[in-house]
């Protein structure tokens, strides 16, 4: 069986229902890594020398890869990738092999 790994930016707002609608789409779980912080071309904005921006979620997902576009396609447009920049990102590469992988 051949996988994709999918890793999606979020902010942590919409976390919860990337994950749902990720699953939705065929996605069976997800490593969810919280408190991410990037940074984009712009600088970003600081009030007091905290900074501003909202915290962000990296999930992981190991997915078939006749299920990765769908569910790449899904989380983007729930957590409104393309709408806003600086909204989040999400990505997929291959997976040349994988073990302890329950389907």
């Amino acid at each position: 069986m051949h996988f994709k790994l999918i890793i999606a930016f979020v902010e942590d707002s919409k976390t919860e229902t990337v994950m749902e609608a990720a699953r939705a789409a065929g996605a069976t779980g997800a490593t969810v890594i919280s408190n991410a912080r990037g940074e984009g071309m712009k600088k970003s904005k600081t009030f007091l020398g905290l900074s501003l921006e909202t915290q962000r979620d990296v999930l992981l997902f190991l997915v078939e890869e006749h299920l990765s576009r769908h569910i790449l396609e899904t989380i983007c447009d729930v957590g409104e990738l393309d709408d806003t920049d600086g909204t989040g990102i999400a990505f997929q590469i291959d997976v040349e092999d994988a073990v302890g992988v329950a389907h």
